[in-house]
């Protein structure tokens, strides 16, 4: 699975722009605050639908325009692959795969699987369960269109099942419409716990092995899945739940609510480990990814590394290196002399300098 181009037409900062990678390691270098995360935003954007920022359709076209365009060209099991994505200031983005318009998001979903990580990634960590879902969220709607489905009606069905808790004391009559929101919740809540188990436990090995190689050995790494309630359990705790739910006009039991915590000898990082430990782990955590998906899909990802190579020792630097071979690398970054230095075999560069792009030739990169 590979990324053979991008094109930007008034995308963030970009008026016009078009980069063609290498198979293998891909640097963009240049100053903050100049447009190298948006081009990892735009790959990101066409393999899942959504800004890994979380930014809003309107946000990522560019100022003084009213439209946006994004085009990928993706090689994946030898054939090609053309994405296609239309952001517009005042309606719906439109999405198109080899020409051909999708409704839905699930229909994206598969066609180029990546692995972002970012300096906000720190937040699995360190911040609360919300973000600790949404990454176990966005991995597996990558991996399992099903999940994506369910996912999204689940959360239908929660917002209306939360809107009815709110009403009720107003119109008690609605209380009997409450077991059909139930039963949607069981139902795909159910599904959603299920696969979350799967993903844990294909997780684990991959990520003790890894993290045990980037801490030089010196910390062993737990997961530990905390659900909110076994889908064995759902029906029956919603129910011992509803007094409370009304009472508080919210849902307190589901999917919704659960949480993972990562933990380095035995101890949770969220409350106790370093800002390096964090980050070591988080990285572990993306690099994981990786063994899903080539386990589910036969194919290796493409890993987007945005700003983080600056915050890894030397060894680890070089732990990264052993983990990513042969597969391709779009790394942002503010200076090369490290990764010069460093056993990176770089295969492309590109200097990002306000909204443009220059390649660098390997006399060029000689020099530095």
């Amino acid at each position: 699975m590979k990324v053979e181009s991008v094109q930007l037409k008034n995308f963030r900062n970009y008026e016009k722009l078009e980069l063609a990678f290498d198979p293998g390691i891909n640097i963009l270098f240049g100053d903050n605050a100049q447009g190298k995360t948006n081009i990892l935003e735009a790959i990101g954007l066409c393999a899942t639908s959504r800004s890994h920022r979380g930014s809003k359709d309107r946000e990522m076209i560019r100022f003084g325009e009213d439209e946006a365009h994004i085009r990928l060209q993706v090689s994946k099991a030898d054939m090609p692959w053309r994405i296609d994505i239309h952001l517009k200031k005042n309606g719906a983005k439109g999405v198109a795969v080899n020409g051909i318009p999708i409704r839905k998001a699930r229909e994206l979903m598969g066609i180029l699987n990546i692995v972002l990580f970012s300096p906000e990634d720190l937040s699995i960590i360190k911040e609360g369960p919300s973000e600790r879902r949404r990454f176990v969220d966005m991995m597996l709607c990558q991996l399992d269109a099903l999940y994506l489905s369910d996912l999204s009606s689940y959360s239908r069905a929660l917002a209306q099942r939360n809107k009815l808790l709110k009403d009720v004391s107003f119109a008690p009559a609605l209380l009997d419409t409450l077991d059909v929101w139930d039963e949607q919740l069981v139902r795909f809540g159910g599904s959603i716990i299920e696969k979350r188990r799967l993903f844990f436990n294909g997780l684990r090995p991959a990520l003790s092995d890894i993290h045990n190689r980037l801490s030089h050995g010196e910390e062993a790494l737990e997961l530990d899945y905390e659900e909110n309630v076994g889908c064995e359990d759902f029906a029956s705790e919603l129910k011992k739940s509803r007094d409370r739910d009304i009472r508080m006009k919210m849902s307190f039991v589901g999917p919704h609510r659960d949480d993972f915590c990562v933990k380095a000898n035995g101890r949770d990082l969220r409350k106790f480990g370093s800002q390096g430990q964090q980050r070591t782990a988080a990285l572990s955590l993306k690099l994981s990814e990786i063994g899903l998906v080539v386990d589910k899909t036969g194919e290796k990802p493409v890993l987007l590394l945005d700003d983080v190579l600056s915050e890894l020792d030397r060894g680890r630097q070089n732990s990264l290196l052993e983990n990513i071979r042969d597969i391709q690398t779009i790394v942002t970054c503010t200076g090369l002399n490290d990764l010069v230095s460093s056993q990176f075999e770089i295969n492309k560069v590109f200097h990002i300098s306000e909204g443009k792009a220059l390649k660098f030739s390997t006399s060029q990169r000689a020099r530095l």
